[in-house]
């Protein structure tokens, strides 16, 4: 299973790349593995600032519905569009293409409350 050391993670399944004061977040391999097939990826939050934890969205797979939240405090900045018409890329390329937001970071001291990839492959078992 891939888990990229060059990330970070969260309990719940999101891997963030930091970039500066922008964070790029999806869902990790682990989690589009234990969805399944994913059909659709719903995100209202675009253009919002929204405290870590928040539910800034939702993913759709064949078996479940289950809520994504937000890493990192911030504000929304970028839905990757090209999950309206291809969701199933969440499931081919979890950590590149399928990328879902992008964040302007608020309070950068939030991010060493994220997992490190030896920390999540143990949260997970791997």
């Amino acid at each position: 299973m891939s888990i990229p050391a060059n990330l970070k993670y969260t309990k719940d399944h999101e891997w963030v790349s930091i970039d500066g004061d922008v964070a790029t977040v999806g869902i990790t391999h682990f989690a589009q593995k234990e969805l399944g097939d994913i059909v659709y990826v719903e995100v209202e939050t675009l253009d919002q600032t929204l405290d870590k934890d928040e539910v800034f969205g939702t993913v759709e797979a064949v078996k479940t519905v289950s809520d994504l939240f937000l890493p990192l405090t911030g504000e929304i900045i970028a839905f990757n569009d090209s999950l309206e018409s291809a969701p199933e890329t969440v499931n081919s390329d979890p950590y590149g293409a399928g990328w879902m937001i992008k964040i302007k970071i608020a309070d950068a001291s939030e991010i060493d409350s994220l997992l490190s990839d030896a920390a999540y492959k143990q949260l997970i078992g791997a």
